[in-house]
C-alpha cells in the first residue's frame, strides 16, 4: 500500500509533505521504488537530482542485503521545510551498513554508500523495532543551501 498525507500545520512556512510504500526486497522492488519516488518529488515540484539516485542505492541495498524472504521494505518520504529526508526501512537489524573506505577498481559493487555519503548532506541508520533497522539520507531541497 502506498501512502502520500500532508500535515494541515505548516513548517516554516510550507506543508510537512510524507509518502511511504512498502516494496519487494527485490531488484524489481528497488526499481519500482525509485520510480515512485521519482514521480512523487515531480509531483511535489522537487528536484530529481540527487534524491533518485539516492533513493536508487538505498533501495537495492535493502533488496540485495536487508533482503527476507516474506518481508517486505518501506520506501518513505517526507519533506520538512527545505529537507527532504528519504528512509529505508527493512528487516534485517542485525546487518547495519558501514561506508567502505574504497570499493577495488574492478568490483561490480560496493559503491552504494560511498555515493549516498557524497551525495546526501545528512544520512545514517537508526535502529528500529527489532528486527528492523532505518537507512536515512537527508537533502537540503532550497537552492544555495547545499555544501
Amino acid at each position: 500500500m502506498n501512502q502520500e498525507t500532508v500535515g494541515a500545520r505548516p513548517q516554516l512556512g510550507r506543508p510537512i509533505r510524507n509518502f511511504s510504500v512498502l516494496l519487494s526486497p527485490t531488484p524489481r522492488g528497488a526499481r519500482l521504488g525509485r520510480l515512485l519516488a521519482v514521480e512523487q518529488l515531480r509531483c511535489w515540484g522537487l528536484p530529481l537530482d540527487p534524491a533518485s539516485q539516492i533513493v536508487a542505492e538505498l533501495a537495492a541495498n535493502a533488496a540485495t542485503h536487508g533482503r527476507v524472504s516474506g518481508r517486505d521494505f518501506r520506501l518513505t518520504l517526507y519533506v520538512v521545510g527545505d529537507t527532504l529526508r528519504i528512509e529505508v526501512t527493512d528487516t534485517r537489524g542485525d546487518r547495519l551498513p558501514a561506508l567502505p573506505e574504497q570499493a577495488p577498481p574492478d568490483a561490480e559493487s560496493g559503491r552504494g554508500l560511498l555515493l549516498v555519503d557524497a551525495l546526501a548532506d545528512r544520512w545514517g541508520v537508526t535502529p528500529g523495532p527489532p528486527p528492523r533497522k532505518t537507512v536515512w539520507a537527508d537533502v537540503l531541497t532550497a537552492k544555495g543551501d547545499r555544501r
